[in-house]
């Protein structure tokens, strides 16, 4: 006798796993001005570098270039202010190029066309690097306490890793991060814990997730790799295959809306920059595929070819290693997700996506101070030892300070070598530790279980009836 499952309400009963405590709004109001208070601080940390005098371009004086690796106070805000045509308030990507030295021209900036409007709307008003500093903190803020606030929804008072973790000091407004980790949570919000009041079947939560992720690609890129894993949950329709359709063994229907939706949402964001400035357009996707793997990228690459090869070896040899290797970890996270979706009936995505993470962070020729931001919340939807947890804030932090006082060694004359101080040690520190927790993390993610719950209708198995003969 075959048996199938079937959505059955039950009267007076909690889902499949008994349901966390209420956090309250008192809880949620104590988690959102605790990020308020911590982006704060991040804010005032970058604050060091800007003013009190500004030149000709409204570059902060004097010795800017020295501040901001002295003090560890520099941002990628605050300096690009030149050189992008930021400062000039020159719409992004329509009128840009890259020129033959990979150079950016015409307003046109290195990131995807929705981070391209957040930069040009944080300088709209401002008029010297340090204005451009406040008004983009500002724009950004509520996309961070947004994060907080769905993180404390989902994970109660886990969300204080995001809230209070080190990482928002650092790196809140060291970069454009904040709009695209809102894009990835909330993705993860809404995929589960739908929206309104009413019950919502899984796929049209899972496309409205998608879409959300589409919009992450316009920001940063990153949240693109979260589709396919999503993707996979619904195939097997979710927590226990309780969304499957009858007699179905697979939502192969509810999987291609899934990723069609993603689709057409970047397609959707980027068909008016393409139309409007194709040259502008493709110039931020090229500059990215240029760049260079180099003292600056703090990737396990450099660190590990470059004293055994020349630079156009490298170059050439990272620029095929790099995304092969960034793939095979991509297939090897979803392949463990599925075995164990086969042992315990439902696919993991969230653990897949969060291993997919490490791996790109790990195996990517660039690996920026601020990604650390894309992680911060898996630390909070998964639950890891905490001793991971600050294992890897620890090894961020060598990396965070140790790298700015390095470059200030190295470009102002000063003692550079691993032996001649805690500067260069301290690099090594963040290079190789973030390299081995990323690889442990790996793992670790994919056997973890999530902090939260669907709210979803239990099911009840009900055997299917036995076929009659025919005559």
């Amino acid at each position: 006798m075959s048996v199938t499952r079937e959505v059955v309400a039950v009267p007076g009963r909690a889902d499949a796993g008994s349901s966390p405590p209420r956090f309250g709004r008192v809880a949620l109001a104590a988690v959102v001005l605790l990020c308020g208070l911590t982006m704060f601080a991040g804010f005032l940390n970058k604050d060091r570098c800007t003013g009190p005098e500004f030149d000709q371009w409204g570059r902060s004086a004097p010795d800017y270039e020295k501040r901001n690796k002295a003090e560890v106070c520099y941002s990628d805000i605050q300096h690009l202010w030149i050189g992008r045509d930021i400062d000039r308030h020159v719409f992004p990507y329509v009128n840009g190029s890259i020129t033959s030295r990979g150079v950016l021209v015409g307003g046109v900036v290195e990131y995807p066309v929705l981070t391209g409007l957040t930069i040009w709307a944080g300088a709209i008003l401002a008029h010297d690097d340090a204005a451009f500093l406040l008004f983009s903190a500002l724009l950004m803020a509520p996309f961070g306490l947004a994060t907080g606030w769905l993180l404390g929804k989902l994970s109660r008072w886990r969300a204080l890793i995001w809230a209070l973790g080190p990482p928002m000091v650092l790196y809140a407004f060291h970069n454009w991060d904040l709009p695209v980790v809102l894009c990835a949570v909330a993705a993860v919000y809404v995929a589960h814990r739908g929206w309104g009041r009413r019950e919502r079947p899984l796929v049209d939560r899972a496309v409205v997730a998608s879409v959300l992720l589409g919009i992450g690609f316009a920001f940063k890129i990153y949240p693109a790799i979260f589709v396919l894993p999503l993707c996979l949950y619904v195939l097997t329709g979710g927590p226990g295959g309780r969304w499957l359709p009858r007699g179905a063994r697979y939502d192969v229907v509810g999987a291609v809306r899934v990723a069609l939706a993603a689709l057409m949402t970047v397609v959707l964001v980027n068909l008016p920059f393409a139309v409007a400035g194709l040259e502008g357009w493709k110039a931020s996707f090229a500059f990215q595929g240029l760049r260079r793997v180099d003292i600056t990228t703090n990737s396990i690459w450099f660190w590990s070819m470059r004293p055994f090869m020349s630079d156009a070896a490298m170059q050439s040899l990272v620029g095929v290693l790099s995304p092969v290797a960034i793939v095979l970890s991509f297939a090897l996270a979803c392949w463990l997700g599925w075995r164990r979706y086969l042992r315990e009936g439902s696919y993991p995505w969230v653990p897949v996506s969060a291993a997919m993470l490490c791996g790109f962070l790990l195996l990517h020729k660039v690996h920026s101070p601020q990604y650390t931001l894309w992680l911060v919340p898996m630390f909070v939807l998964l639950r890891v030892n905490w001793g991971w947890v600050a294992a890897y804030f620890a090894a961020d932090l060598a990396m965070g300070v140790g790298i700015f006082r390095w470059f200030y060694a190295i470009e102002f004359g000063e003692p550079s070598g691993i032996y001649d101080g805690f500067a260069a040690q301290a690099v090594v520190i963040g290079v190789w530790g973030r390299a081995a927790l990323l690889v442990a993390l790996f793992l670790v993610f994919l056997k973890s279980e999530t902090t939260f719950t669907d709210h979803l209708t239990p099911t009840r198995r009900r055997p299917r009836p036995a076929p009659t003969a025919s005559a």
